[in-house]
C-alpha cells in the first residue's frame, strides 16, 4: 500500500546528533542526490532523511561527462534552489573539485555553502590524506562528512570508474580511511563502490554511521541519485542504480502527444483558451473596422 505523501508543513527538520545517532538506534538513514527545487520538493514530500546536492548534478543537470567542472558558484546557485524546495528537510552540500584542497579554501568555501546555499553540512572527499582539512572544517563549528572508496574526484589516479577494496589491502586502506574521518570529528562516511561485504565490516568498526552507494546493505543508510532511481537522466545506468520509475518514457510520450497536437490543431481547444464575452468581442471588431478606414 503506498503511504500518503508527507506534509511538509508537518514535517521536522532532522538534526545533526539524529544522524549522528540513527546508528545506535538502528535506524536505517535515506539520502537522495537532488539537483534542482523540484526535486527537493519531491525528496520532501516522500520523506527522505536527507537531500544531497552531489556535484553529480554537474552530469545530470548540466551535460558534463564528470564531476569535475562543477564549481562553487554553480553548487552554491543549486544548494540554494534545494533549500527553497526542502526547508524542512536536512541538506548537505558537496564540496566540489579543488574546493577543498587547502585548510583555507575549505573553510571559506564550506563557509559558502552554508551562508549562500543554506545548507546544514558539507561533504568533501577522502579519508587519512584529508584528515586535516576535514578537522579544520569541524573545529571551525561546520558539521561535516567524507566520502571514501571510488571518489570521483581523483579517477583519474583509479584509471576511471572501478570498484574499490577488492583485495585486501585496499580494504584495510578503505578502514584506515574510515577510522581517520571518524577521529577527525565527522558526523558520517559514505562509502562508494565498495564490495559490500568490505563496507559492512568497516561499518561496524565505526562509531559514527555510514551510508553507501554501491557498497551493499550492510551500512546504516544509502543513497542514490534521484535522476537516477527515477530514469529521469538515462545516458548511463551504474550496477548500483536501482530504477524505480521510468519518467523518462513518461516525459518523452507526453512531449510526442503535445507535437502531435499542436501539429494537427488540436492544441489548445476551448478548455485551454481564454475567452471574451460576444459583447466586447463585437466591440472589438468595430474599432478593428474603424482602424481600416482611417
Amino acid at each position: 500500500m503506498n503511504k500518503p505523501i508527507a506534509d511538509a508543513a508537518e514535517r521536522k527538520k532532522r538534526t545533526i546528533t539524529e544522524i549522528r545517532d540513527s546508528k545506535h538506534r538502528g535506524e536505517k538513514m535515506v539520502y537522495m542526490s537532488v539537483p534542482d527545487y523540484t526535486s527537493a520538493r519531491w525528496a520532501e514530500m516522500a520523506g527522505v532523511d536527507v537531500a544531497v546536492v552531489g556535484d553529480s548534478l554537474a552530469m545530470v543537470a548540466h551535460g558534463y561527462d564528470s564531476t569535475v567542472p562543477a564549481t562553487m558558484d554553480m553548487m552554491v546557485m543549486h544548494a540554494a534552489a534545494v533549500r527553497r524546495g526542502a526547508p524542512a528537510t536536512f541538506t548537505l552540500g558537496c564540496m566540489p573539485y579543488q574546493s577543498y584542497h587547502t585548510v583555507d579554501r575549505a573553510l571559506t568555501n564550506a563557509t559558502r555553502f552554508m551562508q549562500e546555499g543554506g545548507c546544514d553540512a558539507v561533504k568533501p572527499q577522502g579519508g587519512k590524506s584529508q584528515a586535516h582539512i576535514l578537522k579544520a572544517l569541524v573545529d571551525a563549528g561546520i558539521p561535516t562528512a567524507s566520502h571514501i572508496g571510488l571518489t570521483p574526484h581523483t579517477i583519474a589516479m583509479f584509471g576511471g570508474f572501478k570498484i574499490q577494496g577488492r583485495t585486501a589491502p585496499e580494504a584495510f586502506r578503505i578502514l584506515e580511511d574510515a577510522l581517520a574521518i571518524q577521529d577527525a570529528g565527522c558526523f558520517m562516511l559514505e562509502f562508494e563502490a565498495v564490495p559490500g561485504r568490505i563496507a559492512t565490516v568497516i561499518s561496524r568498526q565505526l562509531e559514527i554511521p555510514t551510508i553507501g552507494i554501491g557498497a551493499g546493505v550492510g551500512t546504516d543508510g544509502q543513497i542514490l541519485l534521484c535522476y537516477d532511481l527515477l530514469g529521469v537522466f538515462t545516458d548511463f545506468k551504474p550496477k548500483f542504480t536501482k530504477r524505480y520509475g521510468n519518467l523518462t518514457d513518461i516525459a518523452v510520450t507526453a512531449i510526442r502527444d503535445y507535437v502531435d497536437e499542436v501539429k494537427t490543431s488540436r492544441f489548445p481547444d476551448e478548455e485551454h483558451t481564454y475567452s471574451v464575452t460576444d459583447a466586447e468581442y463585437e466591440k472589438f471588431l468595430t474599432l478593428v473596422e474603424r482602424r481600416k478606414q482611417v
